[in-house]
């Protein structure tokens, strides 16, 4: 059997595929912006930790309200950044240190 598309029908599948289109870029680009309460929510329960090393699944449940993944992700991504938390394949760590002797000793301390 011959299928004969006429100009309608042309115009009708392809406004369908980027409708479809439109749909699945919508999508991903989706992003859940944390509130500055949602930062410092995880921040402090990172920060008070008893663990040295924590997933991803471990401090969601630690956490006292739920964040949704997307959003967390985003949060880790800029604490990773700011370099407060190190993320590695074991797990999550926080390595920010406001120790300010510390801070003198590594700006005046020779390399060896």
């Amino acid at each position: 059997m011959i299928q004969v598309k006429t100009s309608k029908s042309k115009d009708f599948d392809s406004a369908q595929k980027s409708s479809i289109s439109d749909k699945q870029e919508n999508k991903e680009r989706q992003v859940h912006w944390p509130t500055l309460n949602t930062v410092m929510m995880v921040e402090d329960t990172l920060r008070n930790m008893n663990e040295s090393v924590i997933s991803v699944a471990e401090l969601k449940r630690k956490l006292p309200r739920q964040v949704n993944h997307i959003t967390l992700m985003v949060i880790l991504e800029y604490l990773e950044r700011s370099n407060k938390i190190a993320a590695t394949l074991k797990g999550i760590t926080w390595i920010e240190n406001n120790n300010l002797n510390l801070k003198k000793a590594i700006l005046h301390g020779m390399e060896i």
